[in-house]
């Protein structure tokens, strides 16, 4: 309801606190009714087809607070600071996160210290690939070029084309939508998948502008830098519902299911959504500028999240995740989220690229994965 008032610009609230509460909750809500969305609708069209609208659902959270932040940026050039916050937030703490809980709940359920990973996620893995080496780039840059945004969207699409002649070896439905499935003829699934999409897409487009400014407001009231409460608090928001999901998988024992979606989650972030942020940027400023601007903060960031992507990638090149590569990722992401300094930061980006180095040379296994990645991806 607060959503759909705020469309008439009604807002029921002026504390930043019950602001970003409310938005973040409906948000949060909003993104669970998608991913069952999503998942009905798979049922009724073509695979790749239903590959492409998963990949937009998974990152619409993310997408309408970065749009946002991109899209104001290029009328006021104080929002520049935030306008990768989100995105560089959400994706540290996918891997540093998410990835690694996969690994600790399937272990805490079933005993076992690693398993192996889905075959379908080639594709995903050589897209991280391509984009993590071309991200680089930007901080050296120090901008994100609607050239730039054009590679990434085209890896994207590349990434997407491949992975619909890929059939996955595990998947599955949340027990809810299973539920429905069972009992919804075939005509009322798809009037509820459609009914869930415009919904729910109103919702968070609708909550976007309340949460973000809201963040904002909440920072100056609590005297908290507001760069860190976007770059943190947003993806709790965002990532929630696909958080539950992927660990539910994993407490079902089915591990494989569970990492499959962060890792997508992930390569959809990494080229759709960074691919966006230039091109929004410079329709918003009408062609002054085709280049979204990196601070030196933005840069920082960028480069660790970049370098982070690296080791994580070179880590599934084994095509088998243990508990003790999770525990790696997540000590390492924690460690660098405690102290947030430009030495850390730094530090930490250069430890994550010595240590992907490493992997590939003291690992003949990864390195033939390596060369079996790009070979599949060229057949």
């Amino acid at each position: 309801m607060v959503a759909v008032l705020s469309l008439f610009g009604i807002h029921p609230f002026d504390h930043p606190l019950a602001i970003t509460l409310v938005a973040g909750g409906a948000i949060v809500a909003a993104a669970t009714m998608l991913a069952w969305a999503s998942e009905l609708a798979e049922v009724d069209i073509p695979q790749g087809l239903a590959l492409a609208l998963v990949a937009l659902v998974a990152v619409l959270p993310e997408y309408t607070v970065d749009l946002y932040f991109a899209w104001k940026a290029g009328q006021n050039p104080l929002y520049a600071h935030y306008a990768t916050a989100n995105m560089t937030g959400a994706n540290r703490m996918l891997i540093g996160i998410g990835w690694s809980a996969i690994s600790f709940l399937y272990y805490f359920r079933s005993g076992k210290k690693s398993f192996v990973l889905d075959p379908g996620q080639i594709p995903a893995i050589w897209a991280l690939m391509a984009a993590t080496f071309f991200s680089f780039l930007f901080p050296s840059t120090g901008n994100i070029g609607v050239w730039a945004g054009v590679v990434l969207l085209v890896i994207f699409a590349f990434y997407i084309k491949k992975s619909a002649s890929v059939k996955s070896e595990e998947k599955l439905a949340e027990p809810f939508v299973e539920h429905l499935l069972e009992r919804l003829s075939v005509r009322a699934r798809r009037a509820l998948a459609s009914s869930l999409f415009i919904y729910s897409a109103l919702v968070i487009l609708a909550s976007a502008q309340a949460f973000a400014e809201g963040l904002l407001g909440l920072g100056r009231h609590l005297h908290i830098d507001e760069f860190i409460l976007v770059q943190w608090l947003a993806p709790l928001a965002s990532e929630a519902p696909e958080l539950l999901v992927a660990l539910l998988f994993a407490w079902r024992l089915h591990p494989k299911a569970g990492l499959s979606t962060l890792i997508s989650s992930k390569v959809n972030q990494w080229t759709l959504l960074v691919g966006m942020l230039p091109i929004v940027y410079a329709i918003s400023n009408g062609g002054a500028s085709w280049a979204l601007p990196l601070d030196a903060r933005q840069s920082e960031e960028l480069l660790l999240t970049s370098a982070q992507s690296l080791f994580a990638t070179m880590v599934f090149c084994n095509f088998r995740f243990s508990l003790g590569e999770a525990v790696v990722l997540f000590v390492l992401f924690l460690s660098q989220l405690c102290l947030p300094f430009y030495w850390v930061r730094m530090g930490f980006a250069f430890g994550y690229i010595a240590l992907a180095v490493a992997w590939i040379v003291l690992s003949r296994q990864t390195r033939e994965n390596l060369r079996g990645i790009l070979f599949a991806w060229n057949r």
